[in-house]
């Protein structure tokens, strides 16, 4: 597919290539209506399931979810696509499922494997051989899901001191101390969840004294309190059903968002194939789930929040789309307003 040659601002959206996605698809975005409109794609990588981009949002980050795992990186600058910046880089672990970038270096949790990898940044924004692979251990007691660790989510905390990755096999958020001058990561200490709750994602509220940590395999959000002083994650409660009561069918959580403003949190429910409403107190320390709406497809893989705050988009992996959503202000609860194919749609991030 090629560039239009309209300019603007824009979205990148990942998919699983083994199962039909074009790859990277890079989608323009209009700021009134949501709406995205796709003119360009890319299959340099296979699977690329999550996306990331560079601190100046000139290089575009992805992980290839395989066997032999990979993360690559593409430069922004031409205006006809993606441009890979290198070959892809092995990342030492197996199936990474998602990455970040902070303090030089790029990150990425590896499910298969159960371990966190820690790549430098050149100043091109390519990637270096990875400088620190470390591995998790343990397991859980959902025997087909738990038989070891499954690192699944990697994410920098606000002061940029931290790295917290959630572990699904373990039951566990381990926290990693960042070298203030190369940025590499050494293990600080583990925070232990649910039994059986298998952590998938997490997210920082904007103040910084709250992460809400999804639970897989008990479709849970549950509240933890984060010292950012100490590096100490603690759980705060027992968490938060993810789905309406009365739900049936198996449910799956796959990712939360916290709006700007810290008002509300959304949670993308697979199964219920709905996306979850919480209004939280000024503190963020008690979601109470009022509202759930359709998202638009099937197995919502991942939420994104436009910038501007007012947009919301689902990324629908079985049903092949992405759905956009116009916030209501006052009561949080998003109303779609539209979608686009997307075949096997995993992640949307912006430019």
């Amino acid at each position: 597919m090629a560039d239009n040659g309209r300019c603007g601002q824009r979205a990148y959206i990942g998919s699983f290539t083994e199962a039909g996605g074009h790859g990277i698809t890079v989608a323009e975005v209009d700021p009134d209506s949501g709406a995205l409109t796709p003119v360009h794609t890319t299959d340099a990588v296979a699977n690329p399931s999550f996306l990331a981009l560079s601190p100046r949002g000139d290089v575009l980050y992805a992980v290839s979810e395989t066997d032999e795992g990979t993360v690559a990186a593409f430069s922004l600058a031409d205006p006809a696509g993606p441009r890979l910046l290198g070959p892809a880089v092995p990342v030492g672990g197996a199936g990474p499922t998602h990455l970040a970038v902070a303090g030089g270096q790029l990150f990425t949790a590896n499910y298969g494997s159960g371990s966190v990898s820690a790549l430098p940044l050149r100043p091109d924004g390519s990637l270096a051989a990875p400088a620190a692979v470390l591995p998790h251990k343990g397991g859980g007691p959902v025997a087909e899901r738990q038989e070891g660790p499954h690192a699944h989510a990697v994410v920098p905390d606000p002061s940029g001191a931290w790295l917290l990755a959630a572990d699904l096999g373990t039951d566990a958020v381990y926290v990693y101390a960042l070298d203030p001058t190369t940025g590499v990561p050494t293990p600080h200490r583990e925070a232990a969840l649910r039994p059986g709750s298998g952590p998938r994602q997490l997210v920082f509220h904007p103040r910084g004294r709250r992460v809400y940590v999804v639970g897989e395999l008990d479709s849970t959000v549950t509240v933890c309190r984060w010292d950012a002083a100490a590096g100490v994650l603690s759980a705060d409660g027992s968490g938060a059903a993810a789905a309406p009561p009365g739900v049936s069918a198996p449910n799956y959580p796959s990712t939360a968002v916290v709006s700007q403003d810290g008002r509300f949190l959304w949670v993308a429910n697979r199964g219920h194939d709905s996306i979850a409403v919480f209004a939280l107190d000024p503190d963020g320390g008690t979601p109470a789930l009022h509202a759930t709406v359709g998202c638009g497809g099937h197995w919502p893989r991942h939420l994104a929040a436009h910038p501007g705050g007012r947009l919301l988009y689902a990324a629908n992996e079985r049903s092949g789309d992405v759905s956009w959503f116009i916030v209501d202000p006052d009561t949080g609860i998003p109303v779609q307003a539209g979608a686009v194919a997307t075949p096997a749609a995993s992640c949307v991030v912006f430019a």
